[in-house]
């Protein structure tokens, strides 16, 4: 018999998911609901394609839609147009050196048909511990010292969840996503996790998996070696230029 509502969480923070493809068709991709946003409940979601998305007032909900809308990491596409313009930029990318900032940006950026924010002061300061822990990372651009754009997510093994990306310049955030897939890409990952739809993330070439596909890839990755040394370091200096 199918089931019509979500699964309610057990109140332990190492309590296991029911699996990903237990979760609703409509709403498509609803799994559970309750919990909390420790570490741990975090990272088990993660490893097993599961994200949390919620609005201010809202219980917390658990998700994993079918079909999941996926980067291949040398699959960013920037229009030609866009390319040309980079040529002249002075930016740079870095990781990991204003995480905080680049969540509250993202918090505080306008979504066109959205009122309000998913990213609750909860969810900030969630994801700032698990930065801490070495597992939230940030992807910065920089004009100088002004931060002109930027994307975080979670890391884990060798696979990268998106969560979420802003423009304070306009390119800002393609620039922060292109940026992070050359580094993914070099470093031997194959995927960023986009979550859902979106016409801007189609544009620049997300691919529409189904859950099962991608499920298979994120259980594969989550268990390989993730190289040694902090995202600082390895991800190192970009220049905007050097996307073009």
């Amino acid at each position: 018999m199918s089931r019509h509502l979500p699964w309610r969480l057990d109140d332990r923070p190492d309590a296991p998911f029911p699996p990903a493809e237990s979760a609703l068709r409509d709403p498509d991709g609803l799994l559970a609901l309750g919990g909390d946003l420790s570490p741990v409940r975090l990272l088990n979601a993660y490893a097993g394609g599961i994200f949390p998305w919620f609005s201010q007032g809202q219980p917390l909900l658990w998700w994993s839609p079918d079909p999941r809308m996926v980067f291949r990491t040398e699959g960013v596409h920037l229009s030609s147009r866009f390319r040309r313009s980079l040529r002249a930029s002075s930016w740079v990318l870095r990781a990991d050196t204003r995480f905080r900032e680049v969540i509250e940006a993202c918090a505080a950026s306008p979504r066109p048909g959205q009122d309000g924010t998913w990213i609750t002061r909860d969810m900030i300061e969630a994801y700032v511990a698990l930065h801490a822990l070495g597992f939230a990372h940030s992807i910065e651009v920089l004009d100088g010292d002004r931060l002109v754009g930027g994307i975080y997510g979670v890391a884990i093994g060798r696979m990268f969840f998106g969560e979420s990306m802003f423009s304070a310049a306009s390119g800002g955030s393609k620039v922060a996503l292109a940026g992070l897939a050359h580094r993914l890409s070099s470093w031997g990952w194959p995927l960023i996790d986009a979550q859902v739809e979106n016409d801007h993330l189609l544009r620049m070439g997300a691919e529409h998996w189904p859950r099962e596909r991608f499920l298979g890839v994120v259980r594969e990755q989550v268990q390989a070696a993730a190289p040694p040394g902090g995202w600082t370091e390895r991800f190192g200096d970009v220049s905007a230029a050097s996307l073009a």
